[in-house]
């Protein structure tokens, strides 16, 4: 048995209407999770006999994910095999100040969601920021790159830097996307 916390305002996420997404979330997975309203404490019953031992780590992330603020259908794909999650959290990078942390906010969103929209698509990778955390869900080759431009963005670098990193990616991303590994 195994609990992970996640804020109070993501527990009806994770519950979902009528409690359909912890139904989902128990049938894909096997496993019972029992959910805290109060304390956002989600308990997770991973001492069955599973088929796929590794399922009970999966649910760890896609609950972890959920909780970091992905919809729970984005969330999912970490069930499918080489998709991983990765929280990076903004204040290792800008320190405590409040200020620092929403500007920073800004800058990985981009105006009207440009810079994450970018960043998605470039990668095929799910991004989300939410409080001191930036959350991507990719596979094992667009992850480190995503994780890489979200981390120039944070030091400091420029968009139009960060884009040019992007780009130079999308030959190596396109050939993993096609099945061939480097």
């Amino acid at each position: 048995m195994r609990s992970i916390r996640v804020p109070a305002d993501r527990v009806g996420t994770l519950i979902g209407k009528n409690g359909e997404t912890k139904k989902t979330l128990q049938s894909i997975s096997g496993i019972k999770i029992d959910i805290d309203t109060e304390e956002g404490e989600v308990t997770i019953h991973d001492d069955v006999e599973l088929e796929d031992p590794v399922m009970a780590l999966k649910i760890l992330d896609v609950i972890k994910a959920v909780g970091r603020g992905f919809n729970p259908e984005k969330a999912m794909r970490l069930f499918d095999d080489d998709e991983y999650l990765e929280v990076v959290d903004i204040k290792e990078f800008v320190g405590d100040r409040s200020s620092q942390v929403s500007r920073v906010r800004g800058r990985l969103i981009g105006k009207n969601g440009k810079t994450r929209r970018i960043i998605e698509e470039l990668t095929g990778c799910d991004m989300v920021v939410y409080g001191n955390t930036v959350a991507l869900i990719g596979n094992s080759v667009s992850l480190p790159v995503a994780k890489h431009a979200v981390e120039l963005l944070l030091g400091g670098s420029e968009h139009a830097t960060v884009y040019h990193y992007l780009e130079s990616q999308r030959p190596m991303l396109r050939i993993t996307e096609m099945g061939f590994d480097l």
